[in-house]
């Protein structure tokens, strides 16, 4: 295996004592470098220096080793499939993966008696593969033969920092990369990406760049950048966040957050800066568009089939985006892997159990929809349907894990309905039930007193909008909606809304909801189709990098009742909180949210100082009340002013002189001012004409 650069993984199934002693056995005879025990509590036959809980994997990306101990059977067959899928990555070749399991390992943790439909899919891959060592209980090891297929050539390098020609490829094209032509990289995980932004970042402080700036969605993502910027630059010294070379250049690592906050003040960004941003695919596409505008040369790297299953869906969703605003980029994909050869079974096997590399239907057919309904029994073991539904769900969200699939077949209450085109899946829908507490329990979960799994949306009404009846009445939350996107514009999307409002009606259900990222479009969408807002997360989700947003839609009279009362409080409510906790939102997120609310009129009163701000000299902070006014009125109206959005943002969330002249693109006070009067003359002749 070593020789053939290939890794393998061996499958030790049997009782807790037998499987541990076995792996023991292997574990104690070889050589191993960096070995790893992953089990929720540490083994008996190991030291603890290296044993790891599966919460801890994301924190040994970039780690190497050349064995991997992956127990579950002392902890009754449970299986956490994103720290496998993340620690398998980093697993060198000529390595093994231990796999630990039951002997039955098609039964759940929680629950010996209840039958896991995602195990059972698990082992029956596990079987059908020919390259799985199987170890099983009371018999000898099957060991199959190595794979005689040799290891595909790699191209020459000619390149001595770098370990493949694609690794110099993306070197070469950062280091020489031109302003305005943003560059994609992307590449499935193990082929040394960020290894390359940090190359390109030791070159480029050589070369006498004073400042590069790094960003991803946390700082362990780019430990690799840094290591490999280390190496290239001994003589300089890392301090925090950032690296200085001898030179006195500096490569600085800024959180998403705050590298936009940054931004919108116009602290970063301009002539020669530059952006490097890893994980492109797990930060909201909002802020690479900002990006995209305030820095002259951008490079935008991502993993397409990584364990987090994410790039897919950048790919797609982003390079719509990226061909509007910049028609010249580039794009650059690293195939070549670095720590196993191509062709190796194990990358293929964890990639298949995981579905890694789940992709939507090649095509779109252009036949009659019909909608199917799926039993989960049914759809665990309709391998080819499971793995387009779940390619669908990946390409349209950022942040599909392998997580995700496990729920998917196992979460109870979970229903799953596609529409599909010529045997097809074209669009999928994955909704659970929620709420319906009896009013003891739901007084006790408001109080917090109980917090029963599988209910956000009820909880959160509850915990934060005050809603009681919120936990009494009988919720259908939409956790994920997915459509091809050959077939996108169609109306495929409002079928299974409106099929999903039907069936929630005959099911006696109070409200359809909810929860996804605040983005314009996306809350557009669901605006469309008459739903509406009512609560809004206060800080950003780590897992979208945006607000919450939770919707929603009455389909009882009941739910009539309660989605009134639910949409005034928050209508009620959101203009302090623009004022305060929600001052950073995005201002054109507060213009689409402002539009759900009761149309304000406009006194005769509000019409002489928004008069006297727009034709005369009046500050316009004097008739901030009327301005509001006029501001909601116009967001309600649907008025497509740009203006409406930086006016929002000084009016609701008090944006400062300096942020709306860096957004303005003009010098100081005055001319913010200017600007700002033709504006508001521009609305309330608007509002004049229209009646």
């Amino acid at each position: 295996m070593a020789r053939n650069g290939y890794r393998g993984l061996v499958w030790i199934s049997g009782s807790p004592d037998e499987a541990i002693k076995r792996a023991s056995e292997i574990w104690q005879q070889g050589s191993w470098r960096a070995p790893c025990w992953v089990a929720a509590d540490p083994p008996p036959e190991c030291d603890l220096a290296p044993w790891m809980p599966p919460s801890k994997a994301r924190s040994y990306l970039g780690a190497e080793h050349d064995m991997i101990v992956f127990d579950t059977v002392t902890a009754g067959g449970d299986f956490d499939p994103n720290a496998f899928g993340a620690l398998s990555g980093t697993l060198c070749a000529g390595g093994l993966l231990l796999l630990l399991t039951p002997v039955d390992w098609a039964r759940s943790q929680a629950d010996n008696q209840q039958y896991s439909r995602y195990l059972s899919r698990l082992r029956r891959r596990l079987e059908a593969d020919g390259s799985v060592a199987h170890w099983r209980a009371g018999a000898s090891p099957e060991v199959p033969a190595c794979p005689r297929v040799k290891a595909a050539r790699l191209a020459p390098v000619e390149d001595p920092d770098c370990l493949t020609a694609d690794q110099a490829g993306a070197v070469s094209r950062l280091v020489r990369q031109k302003r305005r032509r943003p560059l994609v990289l992307t590449a499935d995980r193990g082929r040394g990406k960020t290894a390359a932004l940090g190359i390109a970042c030791a070159r480029l402080l050589a070369s006498g760049e004073p400042q590069i700036l790094v960003t991803a969605p946390r700082p362990s993502a780019v430990s690799a950048l840094f290591e490999r910027l280390a190496f290239h630059c001994p003589e300089g010294r890392r301090q925090g966040g950032d690296f200085f070379d001898a030179r006195g250049g500096r490569v600085t690592f800024v959180a998403p957050d705050e590298l936009s906050a940054m931004a919108e003040r116009g602290e970063v960004g301009g002539s020669g800066s530059r952006l490097l941003v890893d994980e492109a695919a797990a930060i909201p596409a909002g802020l690479l568009c900002q990006w995209l505008e305030a820095f002259p040369r951008i490079a935008f790297a991502t993993t397409v089939h990584g364990y987090e299953g994410s790039g897919r869906g950048f790919a797609l969703r982003f390079r719509e985006r990226l061909q509007r605003l910049s028609p010249d980029w580039h794009e650059f994909h690293l195939a070549a892997p670095i720590r196993w050869a191509m062709g190796d079974p194990l990358e293929r096997l964890v990639s298949d159990l995981l579905l890694l590399d789940a992709e939507p239907p090649s095509s779109a057919p252009s036949a009659p929809l019909q909608e199917t309904c799926w039993k989960r029994s049914v759809l665990a073991a309709e391998e080819e349907t499971l793995r387009e539904i779940f390619g669908l769900l990946v390409q349209a969200h950022y942040r599909t894990t392998p997580g995700d699939l496990q729920r998917l077949l196992d979460e109870p209450g979970l229903r799953i309905s596609t529409l599909d085109a010529a045997g097809q899946a074209l669009g999928v829908v994955v909704q659970g039930d929620e709420g319906g507490f009896p009013s003891a329990l739901a007084e006790r979960v408001a109080r917090g007193e109980r917090r029963p799994p599988g209910h956000l949306l009820a909880q959160s009404l509850a915990a934060h909008a005050g809603s009681r009846d919120a936990l009494e009445a009988r919720i259908r939350r939409v956790q994920r909606i997915a459509v091809h996107p050959g077939r996108r514009r169609e109306g495929v999307g409002r079928w299974l809304l409106e099929s999903a409002l039907a069936e929630a009606r005959r099911d006696g259900i109070d409200l359809l909801g909810a929860s996804f990222g605040a983005e314009p479009g996306l809350i557009a969408f669901w605006q469309a189709q008459g739903f509406r807002a009512v609560r809004l997360g206060l800080s950003r989700e780590t897992s979208t990098g945006e607000h919450a947003l939770m919707v929603v839609k009455p389909t009882s009279a009941k739910g009539e009742a309660l989605a009134g009362a639910l949409t005034t409080g928050f209508q009620h409510l959101l203009p302090a909180l623009l004022a305060f906790e929600l001052n950073q939102l995005d201002p054109a997120v507060a213009v689409t949210l402002l539009a759900e609310g009761p149309r304000p009129a406009l006194e005769a009163k509000d019409r002489c100082d928004i008069g006297d701000v727009a034709f005369g000299y009046r500050d316009p902070a004097l008739a901030r009340p009327a301005l509001q006014n006029l501001l909601r009125q116009a967001a309600i109206d649907g008025c497509r002013d740009p203006a409406l959005v930086w006016l929002v943002a000084w009016a609701f969330q008090g944006r400062d002189i300096r942020w709306m002249a860096t957004n303005l693109k003009v010098p100081g006070r005055r001319g913010v001012m200017e600007q700002l009067r033709k504006a508001v003359a521009r609305l309330i002749e608007g509002q004049i004409a229209q009646g």
